[in-house]
């Protein structure tokens, strides 16, 4: 670690930094921006109460001294915010960002993948949580093709994107059935498909935790299919652990915040469109840094802003929940949405 680093309470260094571009998203999947909370006439924030690209960067630069090496920009759906090629060219050219990376749900993708890799984007996740067309508008609550978002997977790894990461919110009952024909889709493929447990973000996705289908399971359908061999994290930090198909078809992984929380090697901050950073992704409460943008404050006095909010973290949810296991009817404090951090 770092001399210069800058550690939290219990020790975990910031290294990670999630920027929400825009509350919006053209999908209304059950478990990120329901229906029934987001539905016709909700308001959405006005392009005055975002972020502009001038602050992000400004933000992104200072977190940047303080050891945040990499930028992962999200939503809402990050692609419905407009010349986002331009905030991705003025990112890659801060001093110490090493990765600046775009989660999407794809359905925009193909036609802007080229433009955003020659802005200097590196990398990209894609969420895909079903295969059949019946399923997929299950889960996104949207009547959008499935073939847009697989040619938008194809578009980025056409553009260099790689490996394209493709994320699959598994929930029993509604897609865990897709499991394997998921798996055997991407084998041989250059795409990396990651299992991610059914999560309680937010307050609105009335989560329950016998939908979970922990990683333990879901490791153990693939592996009575197609033998799995464990791999080692590639850095400090690294959210999903990896496996390999013994028969060299390429690489899957879990992410398991539910049954094997990793709250200890947490390295993530978040920050909303309209500015709040989070240090959790189940946090209630964030701090108003645009409050801070555009009442005056100079960079010294928002860099310590910053590092201060981190080393007073004492995060630890998932570890909490898996050990109290509260469900959230039970908790009175209202958690932030994941379409307003990105998940």
């Amino acid at each position: 670690m770092s001399l210069t680093a800058t550690v939290d309470r219990l020790s975990r260094p910031l290294r990670d930094l999630r920027v929400s571009v825009t509350d919006r998203c053209n999908l209304r999947c059950p478990y990120c921006l329901p229906r029934e909370a987001f539905g016709r006439g909700f308001a959405f924030m006005p392009q005055r109460e975002l972020l502009s690209f001038e602050e992000i960067a400004r933000v992104c630069r200072l977190f940047a001294g303080l050891e945040v090496g990499k930028i992962r920009l999200t939503g809402g759906e990050p692609l419905l915010r407009r010349e986002l090629e331009r905030l991705v060219d003025m990112l890659v050219a801060i001093d110490g960002i090493e990765e600046v990376a775009l989660t999407t749900n794809g359905t925009l993708l193909s036609a802007k993948a080229r433009t955003l890799a020659n802005a200097g984007l590196r990398r990209v996740t894609v969420s895909l949580d079903a295969l059949d067309q019946r399923t997929f508008e299950s889960m996104s609550d949207v009547r959008v093709p499935l073939e847009r978002v697989l040619e938008g997977i194809d578009a980025a790894d056409a553009a260099g994107l790689r490996p394209v990461k493709v994320n699959m919110v598994v929930r029993r009952g509604v897609n865990d059935h897709c499991v394997l024909a998921m798996a055997e889709r991407f084998r041989n493929r250059p795409e990396i498909l990651r299992f991610i447990e059914y999560m309680d973000v937010g307050s609105t996705n009335r989560w329950r935790r016998e939908e979970v289908v922990p990683a333990a399971e879901l490791l153990a359908r693939i592996e009575a299919r197609w033998p799995l061999q464990a791999l080692a994290p590639e850095r400090p930090g690294e959210v999903a652990t990896r496996y390999r198909y013994r028969d060299g078809a390429g690489e899957i992984g879990v992410i398991h915040s539910v049954s094997q929380p990793f709250c200890s090697s947490c390295t993530r901050a978040r920050m909303s469109a309209e500015g709040k950073l989070y240090t959790c992704l189940f946090a209630t409460a964030g701090l108003d840094v645009r409050a801070l943008l555009r009442g005056g404050a100079d960079d010294r006095e928002l860099q310590d802003a910053l590092r201060e909010r981190w080393q007073r973290r004492t995060d630890r949810y998932s570890a909490e929940r898996s050990r109290d296991r509260a469900e959230p009817s039970q908790q009175t404090a209202k958690k932030v949405e994941m379409s307003y951090i990105g998940g």
